[in-house]
């Protein structure tokens, strides 16, 4: 059984240890690739550093997340711009009105910036949207039919929201450790959603699945979550490895 998780961010000091035991864990329980986002411009250069040291297994993704969006956004996105051309998708962008509305303007701004680039350079979106779907939605209709497809990362909303975000062509749900929380809604959600639809991602060192809850996150544990994938769409695990590894490679034109 082979898979991808979409969304990992190994390059962070909380593998900086034993990043290459994560990768070995990784590819003994299947996974094939690592794709990598980054948060802000210092992150970006790390992202693609980490990922040149480990060629054809992991890939980066430059991109202001809307959680860094400060004073001096435009300046980091000027810079962060030209790193482009070393990336697979533009990540991780979005908005994030969780905490704060204080840069509500500016992650309005940058995210539309950042969407941009995406319909110029063909390059895919990894999206982060926490309490934003409203507005997010509002600026992605702006580019309707001209994006190239991305992923809603870390997707726990219900039906009507997984519906709505699935009204773009060529993006897709990502699907993680929540899935397999005790109180979560998502296995029954995710029955509404074509399979050919959704990706794995584990937004580690975050989000550890059941039963690794307390422990750092890394793609090791992906097979969790394909577990607990195969349970809602009553399929097998190899099943839901396959489609979501074909969805991946689709939409971020891996080989």
């Amino acid at each position: 059984m082979e898979f991808i998780d979409t969304h990992i961010h190994i390059d962070t000091e909380e593998f900086d240890a034993d990043r290459s035991e994560v990768i070995t864990r990784a590819k003994e329980v299947g996974v094939t690739a690592m794709l990598v986002p980054a948060t802000d411009l210092a992150s970006s250069r790390n992202v693609i550093d980490v990922c040149e040291q480990n060629p054809g297994y992991m890939f980066p993704m430059v991109g202001l997340h809307p959680e860094e969006v400060k004073e001096d956004w435009r300046e980091q996105l000027s810079v962060i711009r030209l790193l482009l051309d070393k990336a697979i998708a533009i990540g991780e962008v979005g908005l994030d009105y969780y905490w704060s509305r204080e840069y509500e303007k500016e992650q309005l701004e940058a995210f539309e910036e950042q969407v941009r680039w995406s319909v110029e350079t063909r390059l895919p979106l990894m999206i982060h949207c926490r309490k934003a779907q409203n507005e997010l939605v509002a600026i992605l209709k702006k580019y309707k039919g001209n994006l190239p497809g991305g992923v809603f990362h870390c997707f726990t909303g219900n039906e009507r929201e997984a519906e709505e975000l699935l009204s773009f062509d060529g993006f897709v749900l990502g699907i993680g450790g929540v899935l397999t929380f005790k109180k979560s809604h998502l296995p029954e959600v995710v029955t509404s959603v074509p399979l050919e639809r959704i990706v794995l991602e584990t937004d580690a060192p975050y989000m550890t699945p059941v039963p690794m809850r307390g422990k750092r996150n890394e793609s090791a544990f992906l097979p969790y979550v394909i577990t607990r994938l195969a349970e809602s769409y009553n399929t097998t695990p190899e099943a839901i490895a396959l489609q979501t590894t074909a969805n991946a490679k689709k939409i971020f034109r891996l080989q």
